[in-house]
């Protein structure tokens, strides 16, 4: 076997997709997600949209569902009531509703209410945990693109959509087997990545066709984690001070395309005393001292740092963050008054890798989904899972 054949082939056993030397990633394989992942799910109706789908309840035929129908499943125990059209059709372990790959189906939660979303493909309906578990079993573009809308919101442009559809197939591919142990691949909070079903906006799906198969990898050809946030306030961070670890592609940028969006600055008060108290209680700074106090009420980044340094004490950022629920740890500290203290903050999010606003900047102004990339992630190349197959060959 060639050097390049074992290079492709570790790429494929990484993302778990691998079977045998003669079987590589096809693009149309389909995800298991979870929906509804953080509701308590008892009841909720079904109709379809487009197309027509099987409905097989504990392995057995029991109708079609056309457009017309609507469907109602009610958790009874450790099972679950299925209705036709108001028409019992019994109680039921495992339901599924099968199509041939372009059905639509709407899904309208009961208990508790919410608003309708449209899903593609397939749709299973079980109980866990004392509640019905829905899995949607989507065809990967299609699930990409419900994912691009859900992080990057409607009516952008092309080429931003290019960039998020492609961070978020990464990123589906890196973490296929997250929760294989529960049953199904990804869930649809942003634990794993926000999925409300197929998208609105008709641009996203011309993004994903122009990017169909494109994901991103670093230097060893090892698809990325593929991080983005909201606003890096001018400076994107490094991996190792936010995760500990350090990578090749998630290096500090000074990024000038963030600055003036919307998210780009922040402020939040604090009375002093709570704020010099969450120091000494939380992080043992002795705050009582007049060199810990003056370090702690006029503090300053003009880059990013890691810690707040006071009298030797040093206290990650991430945790103030964490502990007092800041949007960013790009802030500086000031006094007010002898009350109260400001933090006067940049950016929005964790600070690693794609800024959305700079990107949907750059994108508005003229860069393509390339040069953006490699604007936020250094060291990367994009591959195309589809033509892989002529490594076999050589």
């Amino acid at each position: 076997m060639n050097n390049k054949l074992k290079i492709i082939i570790s790429i494929l056993i990484s993302v778990g997709l691998f079977t045998s030397l003669t079987s590589f990633y096809v693009p149309a394989e389909n995800l298991q997600i979870r929906l509804f992942a953080h509701l308590k799910v008892s009841s909720l109706q079904l109709n379809t949209v487009s197309g027509k789908y099987m409905v097989l309840a504990d392995g057995n035929s029991v109708g079609q569902n056309a457009l017309e129908s609507v469907f109602k499943l009610t958790l009874k125990g450790d099972s679950i009531q299925l209705s036709q059209d108001d028409k019992l059709l019994g109680n039921f372990i495992y339901i599924k509703f099968v199509g041939n790959g372009n059905e639509e189906i709407k899904v309208k939660l009961i208990n508790p209410d919410r608003k309708a979303r449209i899903y593609e493909n397939n749709l299973s309906f079980s109980v866990s945990e004392e509640y019905i578990r829905i899995i949607n079993d989507v065809v990967l573009d299609n699930y990409i693109g419900g994912v691009t809308e859900a992080e990057a919101g409607s009516r952008s442009n092309l080429e931003f959509y290019k960039v998020q559809a492609i961070l978020a197939r990464t990123f589906a591919l890196t973490h296929i087997n997250k929760h294989v142990a529960e049953g199904f691949s990804l869930c649809d909070q942003v634990h794993c990545q926000a999925y409300y079903g197929k998208p609105k906006d008709l641009t996203i799906f011309k993004a994903i066709e122009e990017t169909k198969g494109k994901v991103v990898v670093d230097e060893n050809l090892n698809l990325i984690v593929a991080a983005f946030h909201s606003n890096s306030g001018g400076q994107t961070a490094n991996s190792e001070d936010v995760w500990g670890s350090r990578t090749s592609y998630l290096r500090s940028v000074s990024d000038s395309f963030s600055i003036k969006m919307p998210n780009a600055k922040w402020e939040r008060r604090m009375l002093t005393d709570d704020w010099l108290t969450y120091l000494k209680l939380k992080h043992n700074v002795p705050t009582e001292l007049a060199g810990a106090k003056s370090e702690a009420l006029n503090f300053k980044q003009d880059q990013r740092k890691i810690f707040l340094e006071c009298n030797n004490s040093r206290v990650p950022l991430k945790n103030i963050r964490s502990d007092l629920q800041l949007k960013s740890t790009f802030f500086s500290i000031s006094e007010i008054n002898k009350d109260s203290v400001l933090f006067k903050g940049r950016g929005y999010g964790h600070g690693l890798g794609m800024c959305q606003e700079g990107a949907m900047r750059m994108s508005k102004s003229g860069y393509n989904y390339i040069q953006i990339l490699n604007f936020y992630y250094k060291n990367i190349q994009l591959i195309d899972l589809h033509k892989l197959s002529f490594f076999k060959d050589e």
